[in-house]
């Protein structure tokens, strides 16, 4: 059962190199709206098809949405990369799912034909906008104990995963990160990142202007037996470690999403059709559970099951967040179906950027596998949400009959 009245697809979408959100990180003298403009021009230029009248609206999210990453980050964007002023947009917010919200909400609009095309990302500059850092959270939360004391600290909700379910051990989590590190570093051998990466231009004020070319986060040969002594920030004695958690990390993301059939008209091969979506909501001192609520909602709404998921790009927070969406689905830690090119764990997560980078991963693995027919872009959110969204392989051999009949 299709979720949309009109199809929606994914053209293209890029990303920034990501940065250590540190004071000698690549973005360190860098605005986070540039990150942004830089992204979004890239994408416009590498698909010549589109005509920038024709951007029916622009979403870019940040969880922090002040200095360079406030006034209404859409519209402002739009104006800095070059858009027609006739172009409106918007800022989003919804944490680690921003850009992911981005363009859920984007691709409604284009489903009930409010509009033909339109750009979603986001944007996150942790160096200069640590997460929570000017946040002043409702003493209520606490003091009337609708949230607990450590659901604010997002270490501190992994740390409760591990003491829920004794079964997700920190072994499991420690192999799950070193994985994650050597398959990135088998993918950017292979050339399966660069090719998403837009270049861009950092000032340096010693150094001069230089370019960020290739993501910083990344430690490959991390091993198992080299995490063994590291220690637990979120608690004494824990589980969770530096290297079993996505890095603090400075980046922006791009996706260019179209009607299907005015894709067809302008000539633009889809990489994704978006097939359903789901946000849930759970406890927040558990906000890891939330993909598990989000999927099996959104397999419900497209009519399937887990069984038909062919591929995987889960977000990884933590090493035991996945961990726990594998083991309520049944699926091993090392299953090749999920995180074929390593996750956020390696490679960085700029909070509300990574969800397009789910995204444009999923549609590199779905041109290299034409067996698989649908995929799942699925990752947790603070304060207790998760957001998936289920995709179709453009490649599959039964993808062309799906499409006539939406568009009907």
């Amino acid at each position: 059962m299709p979720l949309l009245g009109r199809d929606v697809v994914l053209v293209d979408a890029v990303r920034s190199p990501f940065g250590r959100a540190r004071p000698d990180g690549l973005y360190a003298h860098t605005r986070a709206d540039d990150i942004a403009v830089a992204v979004v021009r890239d994408l416009l230029r590498r698909n010549p098809g589109v005509p920038v009248t024709s951007i029916g609206d622009v979403a870019i999210a940040a969880t922090t949405q002040s200095g360079d990453q406030g006034l209404t980050l859409g519209r402002t964007v739009a104006l800095l990369a070059g858009l027609p002023t006739t172009v409106p947009g918007f800022a989003i917010d919804r944490m680690c799912a921003g850009a992911m919200t981005a363009v859920t909400t984007l691709a409604s609009g284009i489903a009930v034909g409010a509009v033909d095309a339109a750009l979603a990302g986001g944007v996150e500059h942790m160096g200069r906008h640590p997460l929570g850092r000017d946040a002043d959270p409702n003493p209520r939360f606490v003091a009337e104990r609708i949230v607990s004391p450590d659901a604010l600290v997002m270490g501190a909700t992994a740390e409760n995963l591990h003491d829920r379910f004794p079964a997700l051990t920190k072994e499991r989590a420690d192999a799950f990160g070193a994985a994650s590190q050597a398959k990135y570093a088998a993918a950017l051998a292979a050339g399966h990142i660069t090719g998403d990466l837009v270049p861009v231009g950092v000032p340096d004020p010693e150094r001069g202007w230089g370019l960020a070319t290739a993501d910083e986060p990344p430690r490959p040969g991390t091993t198992v037996e080299g995490m063994a002594g590291l220690p637990t920030p979120f608690r004494p004695g824990g589980r969770v470690t530096a290297a079993t958690s996505s890095p603090l990390t400075d980046g922006a993301t791009a996706a260019l999403l179209v009607a299907g059939d005015v894709a067809a008209a302008w000539g633009l091969a889809p990489k994704l059709r978006l097939v359903s979506y789901a946000y849930a909501g759970v406890p927040p001192e558990v906000m890891g559970l939330g993909p598990v609520p989000a999927t099996e909602r959104a397999l419900e709404i497209a009519g399937l099951s887990i069984t038909d998921i062919g591929l995987f790009e889960l977000n990884e927070a933590f090493a035991v967040q996945v961990l726990s969406f594998l083991d309520a689905f049944g699926i091993a830690d090392d299953d090749p179906r999920v995180n074929p090119y390593g996750g956020a764990i390696a490679v960085g997560h700029p909070l509300a950027a990574s969800g397009v980078r789910l995204m444009s991963q999923l549609a590199h693995q779905f041109a290299a596998h034409p067996e698989v027919r649908y995929g799942v872009t699925a990752m947790c959110v603070g304060l207790g949400q998760g957001g998936s969204v289920i995709w179709e392989n453009p490649h599959h051999p039964d993808y062309s009959a799906a499409t006539e009949e939406n568009n009907r």
